[in-house]
């Protein structure tokens, strides 16, 4: 099969389950043609032989684009329909004033993705949401060094660090940082973040992509990571746990089960602890 960079392809030995776009292809030690391989909505990280490979057809591509939209479109109406019923029992909360009286401040986000492609429909999505966002665009391999530099320019109340990420081989050890192509990063730039503020309610992180040492992320600092049971996980998965963060009152703790529910992956790909909301309403509210 000839395959240039920019194709998409399935894998033949994983009975075609996730698609991919072709990132490039070298020639082994031995001789073997590998293909290195990004998910196109999952964030995952894979090589493959070429003679694994399959060009799917057209109407195949298009009923999976399809399944993906549908995934986020349900994720989008349940959080809709949460907002509609958080701000009534606010409203009734305060009867003084009627809910035109009040402007929302929903959390600030910074999000850091080694995706540029993915970055661009988070960015859209978080416009959707009415979240204010900076998305920039930074290779995972140079996260550890950017945060800090970024932190320091937007001031974000939630940031986001993420990108692909896979495990190597999945018969070595998964508590092995090295056995992760871009965990040790993730790690490495959540620490970073750490070193400018260490409290977990005043710098809300999320870390983490397909695979990634979960524990890890957490032990180093993050609110919310990724995998616990070493799974995929959807590119709109870490807008979706900030949304729920970002539009949760400062005077409530974040309920961890339903940030998690909000997901197109749950707890199979997405973890998380105690943090508290960002969101704060204002009054009165500016004609202007």
């Amino acid at each position: 099969m000839d395959l240039k960079v920019g194709d998409i392809v399935a894998r033949k030995s994983y009975n075609n389950d996730i698609l991919f776009k072709v990132e490039n292809i070298v020639t082994s030690d031995t001789g073997e043609m590998r293909v290195e391989l990004r998910g196109i909505d999952v964030r995952l990280l894979a090589d493959s032989p070429l003679e694994d490979l399959t060009r799917p057809d057209i109407k195949y591509v298009r009923e999976y684009r399809k399944r993906f939209i549908r995934q986020n479109n349900e994720c989008l109406k349940r959080i809709f329909s949460r907002r509609i019923k958080d701000r009534e029992h606010n409203s009734s909360r305060a009867v003084e004033n009627s809910p035109e009286d009040f402007f929302e401040m929903p959390g600030r986000v910074l999000h850091i993705d080694g995706n540029e492609e993915y970055l661009n429909l988070c960015l859209a999505l978080y416009t959707q949401l009415n979240i204010k966002a900076k998305g920039v665009h930074v290779p995972e391999k140079e996260q550890p060094a950017s945060v800090p530099v970024l932190i320091r320019k937007y001031s974000p109340d939630i940031i986001v660090l993420t990108g692909h990420d896979g495990i190597k081989n999945s018969k070595e050890d998964f508590s092995d940082l090295t056995n992760y192509y871009n965990s040790r990063y993730f790690v490495e730039s959540v620490k970073a973040a750490r070193n400018l503020e260490c409290s977990r309610d005043n710098l809300v992180i999320f870390a983490g992509a397909c695979q990634s040492h979960y524990e890890a992320l957490l032990e180093s600092g993050a609110n919310y990571a990724s995998s616990p049971l070493r799974v995929f996980i959807h590119a709109f998965d870490p807008v979706f746990i900030v949304e729920k963060v970002a539009f949760t009152t400062i005077n409530r703790t974040v309920v961890t089960s339903e940030a998690i529910d909000s997901t197109i992956t749950g707890t199979d790909g997405i973890g998380g602890i105690e943090t508290r909301g960002k969101y704060r309403r204002g009054y009165p509210k500016s004609p202007y």
